[in-house]
């Protein structure tokens, strides 16, 4: 007997809803961002990294997106230099493998400044209060609440939630994942304990197989072998535990600025 199809139950929602992706769905965002021309018109200034806003198009479709050139990633003393690209890249990896919707479509190519992270633009609902959202219970946030236990990702922080047109909750800014160390900081804590229920559960376990197999091979490319060790070690203990993660006394459990 094969090992079980990897993706959602019968029902769930496409990968990218074309409203959010200027009219784009999750195919022809991926050509359209490995294809296109990129034309920078802005950079996005409250970002701790170089973080670019261009036009992206070919003969047959346009779009917006964002670029950050690993050349302009900024030194950190805990994740090498140079690989908050390729983090970014493989934290859409696992959401695509198991078809969360999460990760807005996202390539590692090259660009006016070199190698970088390109990821389709997401439009969002400017009227959604993100305090009031990331206080809340929507099951969107305790997907990505799981997801981001399964990433070790060390800054969840609200402004790192779109809620786009069509309802979607998006998450952005995955550069610092995947450590071999425990760094889950998020605002996300709200189901910390809970158990995990059958879906998760059934989720975790498709992961571990696909980690097992082409995903592993992809992640290969983009992750360490420790790092990518850490990663199934991590997907075990969700399974083992059967709960989301609590807090840990040994790092901070919120990132800051929290918003």
């Amino acid at each position: 007997m094969g090992a079980p199809a990897v993706g959602p139950p019968p029902g769930r929602r496409p990968a990218l809803d074309p409203v959010d992706g200027g009219g784009l769905d999750a195919a022809a965002a991926l050509d359209l961002l490995r294809r296109g021309e990129l034309t920078i018109t802005a950079r996005l200034t409250d970002a701790s990294n170089a973080t670019l806003y261009c036009e992206i198009s070919t003969a047959r479709a346009a779009g917006r997106c964002v670029y950050k050139p690993v050349r302009g990633e900024r030194a950190l003393w805990d994740f090498p230099d140079g690989t908050l690209a390729a983090r970014e890249l493989a934290a859409y990896e696992v959401s695509a493998a198991l078809d969360l919707g999460i990760v807005p479509p996202t390539v590692l190519r090259d660009g006016p400044f070199g190698e970088g992270m390109v990821q389709l633009w997401i439009d969002t609902d400017i009227t959604v209060d993100l305090v009031a959202l990331t206080r809340s219970e929507d099951p969107q946030l305790r997907r990505i609440a799981l997801f981001d236990a399964v990433i070790n990702n060390a800054d969840r922080k609200g402004g790192h939630l779109l809620p786009a047109p069509s309802g979607r909750v998006h998450g952005i800014d995955h550069g610092v994942t995947f450590h071999c160390e425990g760094k889950l900081r998020t605002l996300l804590w709200t189901w910390r304990g809970h158990r995990l229920d059958a879906e998760e559960t059934a989720l975790l376990g498709c992961l571990r197989d696909a980690l097992a197999a082409e995903l592993g091979e992809r992640l290969g490319e983009l992750l360490t072998v420790s790092e990518l060790r850490a990663l199934a070690e991590r997907v075990d203990g969700l399974l083992d535990s059967g709960r989301f993660p609590l807090p840990s006394a040994d790092w901070p459990p919120i990132p800051w600025p929290p918003f």
